[in-house]
């Protein structure tokens, strides 16, 4: 009897649930999907797992700050070595280096505290059309993928964990320049355990997704533009509230500055109960190769 096989949330679920080789040692490895080079925000997920695993319970993260240093080998197993920095009364740090072929290619700092009561504040949610009013997957088919060069139709038509709504889809049809923001809701496309170190791996995981798009609207350019060199150089995320991550999340981006062959951003991710989440900063690699 044949086995059906395991959908792409169910491998995102998979990939993160790291296996464990030694105390401060554990072993990644990457869903089968035809990538080049391991997603980003997968190598974030896994080793803030790695370094969640080295802590008590009680102690969930609030902030990581992260480096990307070689495109990772999703043909390869990732190796996590943990550095147990420091265990406080409240608080611990943990370093994560990821290894593949014997050199670096990723590294994290993270902070754990216990959860206290304290001060609260937070910025409103922006005012959007909510994700029912916006075309889901079949409706962009066809209404924009059937235009659309291959690459871009292949990249929204293939199978994903995380299902992604943009309020605009302009700078994907237009050159022109537009401002450099950008929001977009997104939702896991399967159930999430319950499971907050799981959760969180998730959440961090779909956080290194548009941000860099997001820097080229002011140029009129895309991440599809086969002309431009774009990765992550590193990431940042805070972690203000619990999320279970059973409903749509409004990702609410900016970009205020490029130059330099770079392009920052910055991103707030909020429940639709308002709930604001976590915010993101991402600066990333930005080369046009047509005038190198």
């Amino acid at each position: 009897m044949s086995r059906t096989a395991p959908t792409a949330m169910e491998q995102l679920v998979s990939s993160l649930d790291i296996e464990r080789l030694e105390q401060d040692l554990f072993r990644g490895t990457s869903p089968q999907v035809g990538w080049q080079r391991v997603f980003g925000g997968q190598v974030i997920g896994q080793a803030l797992v790695a370094a969640q695993r080295t802590i008590a319970a009680d102690r969930p993260v609030h902030s990581l700050h992260a480096y990307f240093m070689r495109p990772g080998d999703p043909e390869a197993p990732i190796i996590y070595e943990v550095d147990r920095i420091r265990d406080g009364l409240s608080f611990a740090t943990r370093s994560v280096v990821a290894i593949q072929h014997g050199k670096a290619i990723f590294s994290l700092s993270a902070s754990f505290q216990k959860e206290e009561a304290g001060l609260e504040y937070q910025d409103p949610i922006p005012d959007v059309v909510q994700p029912q009013e916006l075309p889901g997957k079949a409706e962009m088919r066809e209404a924009f993928l059937s235009g659309a060069p291959d690459h871009i139709r292949s990249y929204w038509e293939r199978e994903r964990p995380i299902e992604v709504r943009p309020l605009s889809l302009e700078h994907y049809v237009s050159d022109r320049k537009l401002d450099a923001q950008q929001k977009v809701w997104v939702r896991t496309t399967g159930p999430v355990p319950e499971d907050r170190i799981i959760q969180a791996a998730i959440l961090a995981y779909l956080s290194d997704m548009t941000l860099l798009d997001t820097a080229l609207f002011a140029h009129g350019r895309s991440v599809f533009d086969r002309d431009l060199q774009v990765a992550s150089l590193d990431h940042a995320m805070w972690f203000h509230r619990p999320c279970k991550l059973d409903d749509w999340l409004l990702y609410s981006m900016d970009s205020p500055n490029t130059n330099g062959g770079r392009g920052f951003t910055r991103g707030s991710l909020f429940q639709r109960d308002g709930k604001l989440i976590a915010s993101v900063a991402q600066e990333g690699l930005i080369r046009d190769r047509a005038k190198a």
